[in-house]
């Protein structure tokens, strides 16, 4: 039998989450006398002394800062239980946030979109495209409730999804295909790159520059590959986005031996799948599903 309740640890936390006990008083609305007690009462449950007072500041002891790690895990596993049950007690959802990288093939997404509306028609799906950890950011900051991400999440599920190609290209009359010989870093580095910029806002990264002396920034795939096409550069591009393009000569790809295509990894993530609700799971599944395809071509 426990002998300690969730609302004496929560009270317990917000002694040190406010800077004191009359700061927690005020702010989650208990009396001084409630919150003294209930940190007395593990004190004397666990037989340690919790907090010791230096001027005018309550600070934790080094058995404090130990039991405060294991309460904040008790007490987020306990909101995780609460969210659960609420999730069940909702039934289906009525939303579904999803972020996405946008180098993710567009063929299959659409056939993942169309059979989760096949089978929940009322729900309504918001899709955030993304480039870089743009969707594990969104995903961290509880802005979308599934990811599909070229980083892994640092606190959660990543789960391995796919690999996706990139073809390294330029237009035909682009300068590059006029070198008869295989082309070097250092050809690529005197000619203009297109690079596509990381949408997160926190942690940025550049993904595949080669450091050109001449670099053009952009926010989407479709703008590198028009960019592209009219010869104001060259990049690597998704080879499912440019499949097209490829196929009329629009793009052409680099003659660069065995370093002309690269591979990329895609991770779903989400934090929590018992928290993700009928429609959000059957989503999961369809992705999955036709993810297949994708990896039987690797």
């Amino acid at each position: 039998m426990l002998r300690i309740t969730l609302e004496q640890w929560r009270m317990f936390r917000a002694v040190v989450e406010f800077g004191g006990f009359n700061q927690a008083s005020q702010s989650i609305f208990k009396s001084q006398s409630s919150i003294h007690n209930a940190v007395s009462k593990i004190e004397e449950s666990l037989g340690v002394k919790l907090f010791v007072i230096q001027g005018r500041k309550t600070v934790l002891t080094e058995a404090g800062t130990l039991i405060l790690r294991r309460a904040n895990f008790l007490l987020d596993e306990a909101a995780k239980v609460e969210a659960v049950g609420h999730t069940l007690g909702q039934g289906t959802e009525s939303r579904l946030r999803i972020a996405i990288d946008e180098i993710f093939p567009q063929t299959l997404l659409f056939k993942v979109l169309e059979n989760v509306s096949i089978e929940y028609p009322l729900l309504q799906i918001e899709l955030i495209e993304t480039v870089l950890n743009g969707s594990t950011e969104l995903l961290e900051n509880t802005k979308v409730d599934i990811a599909i991400s070229a980083t892994p999440l640092s606190n959660g599920l990543s789960e391995s999804l796919c690999h996706i190609d990139f073809v390294g290209v330029a237009s035909p009359d682009h300068p590059l295909h006029k070198i008869d010989t295989e082309l070097t870093l250092e050809d690529l580095k005197s000619h203009r790159q297109i690079v596509v910029r990381d949408s997160a806002v926190g942690t940025k990264k550049d993904e595949g520059w080669l450091e050109a002396n001449q670099r053009w920034t952009v926010s989407h795939i479709k703008t590198s590959i028009d960019m592209i096409c009219k010869g104001l550069g060259f990049a690597w591009l998704p080879a499912s986005s440019i499949e097209s393009h490829l196929k009329t000569q629009q793009l052409v790809p680099l003659r660069l031996g065995q370093n002309s295509k690269r591979s990329g990894q895609l991770y779903l993530v989400f934090k929590d799948a018992d928290r993700l609700g009928p429609a959000a799971q059957y989503f999961l599944t369809e992705l999955r599903t036709q993810c297949l395809s994708l990896k039987a071509t690797h």
